[in-house]
């Protein structure tokens, strides 16, 4: 072995005090009769606390994006941000979030999704770099699956509400955000009634 100074492995995360966890919860569920997906119970536990829970040891803050139930995620002690831009869907989320950002890194994700990698959090920090990165499941491209870098994510989702633009494939390519594979994966989601019952979730008041 030669004699030259060893270097130090990567950190497989950003540490806890440089990274908060923004939680998607602003959408109207239009699909579902407008219920809050956040509350919806999976394994006797909502949404919103399966996946605060999953990342409570990596991210040191926790905000969630929501437009209405504020005093719900208080009672929880969640801290919840409403869109400061109404009407631009996701876009208007991730702004919210990233405003309320104080940490250098932001790692988002849709409420309603139904399963991650455990591994999720260490590839997309390997892949991120200065910019960031975004995951990709046998669905396609999951552009509100990412790990942003604040900042960036700040002034490049400002352009986008400037311009009207609403699509967040587009953003995730124009912040130039790496695209990590996760082969044989699906993320899922609960969009519709039957993504409902294929998940196992009860409808409220459809018990």
């Amino acid at each position: 072995m030669g004699a030259g100074r060893a270097h130090a492995p990567m950190s497989p995360a950003p540490p806890p005090s440089e990274l908060t966890l923004g939680v998607l919860a602003g959408g109207r569920a239009t699909r579902l009769g407008g219920i809050d997906k956040a509350w919806l119970q999976r394994d006797g536990q909502p949404q919103v606390l399966r996946w605060i829970e999953r990342f409570r040891a990596a991210a040191g803050q926790v905000r969630v994006g929501a437009n209405h139930g504020h005093a719900r995620y208080a009672l929880h002690g969640i801290e919840s941000v409403a869109d400061r831009v109404a009407g631009r869907g996701p876009l208007g989320g991730l702004d919210a979030l990233a405003h309320a950002c104080a940490t250098p890194w932001l790692l988002t994700l849709p409420v309603d999704t139904l399963e991650l990698p455990q591994e999720l959090l260490p590839r997309l920090y390997e892949a991120a770099g200065a910019r960031g990165a975004c995951a990709c499941d046998d669905d396609g491209l999951q552009p509100l699956v990412a790990l942003w870098r604040t900042s960036l994510l700040r002034e490049f989702v400002a352009d986008a509400l400037q311009r009207d633009a609403r699509a967040a494939h587009a953003l995730v390519e124009r912040a130039g955000l790496a695209v990590v594979r996760f082969a044989g994966l699906r993320f899922g989601n609960l969009n519709t009634p039957a993504d409902l019952d294929r998940a196992g979730i009860a409808v409220p008041g459809h018990d």
